[in-house]
C-alpha cells in the first residue's frame, strides 16, 4: 500500500466522484441529454424516381435513418445525411422483397459455393510398383 502514486485516486475518491456525476445527470433537464437523438434533419425532397414504400416500410427507413443519425450524425455533412436517406430508401424495396420469401426451419441454404472457373483436375500420380527383381537385389 505504500507504493500509491500520487495522480491515482482512491476507491472512495472515484466512488464519491461518480455519484456526483449520476446525481448530475439525473437532475439535468432530460431534452438536454436527448437533444441530438431526437432531432431528425430537415426532410430531404425525394427523387421523383424514388421508390413508393408502405407505411410499414417506411417506418422502418425512418427508424433505421434516425439510428445511423443518432451514432455518426455529428460526424456527417448534409449532403452525406442526404445520401444516407436516399440509400436507406432504395434499399428498402429489395428487403421488403427478400423478407416475402418463404422458408421453413428446415429449409437448407440456398446458396452453395459453385466456382464460376471450372479446371481440369490434374490426375493422380500412380504409384508404379518396383519389379520383384529390383526389390530382391535391394535386399
Amino acid at each position: 500500500m505504500g507504493n500509491t502514486n500520487d495522480s491515482a485516486i482512491s476507491r472512495r475518491e472515484f466512488a464519491r466522484r461518480a455519484a456526483y456525476v449520476s446525481a448530475a445527470a439525473s437532475l439535468a433537464p432530460a431534452n438536454l441529454l436527448h437533444a441530438e437523438l431526437t432531432a431528425l434533419p430537415a426532410p430531404v425532397p425525394q427523387s421523383p424516381n424514388a421508390p413508393k414504400l408502405s407505411p410499414e416500410s417506411q417506418a422502418e427507413v425512418d427508424s433505421r435513418i434516425q439510428g445511423i443519425l443518432a451514432q455518426y450524425g455529428s460526424r456527417l455533412s448534409d449532403g452525406q445525411k442526404a445520401d444516407i436517406r436516399r440509400l436507406a430508401t432504395e434499399a428498402q424495396p429489395a428487403l421488403d422483397r427478400l423478407r416475402a420469401f418463404a422458408t421453413e426451419n428446415g429449409d437448407g441454404p440456398g446458396l452453395y459455393l459453385k466456382p464460376l472457373i471450372e479446371r481440369e483436375k490434374k490426375p493422380a500420380a500412380k504409384a508404379t510398383p518396383k519389379p520383384a527383381a529390383a526389390a530382391a537385389k535391394n535386399s
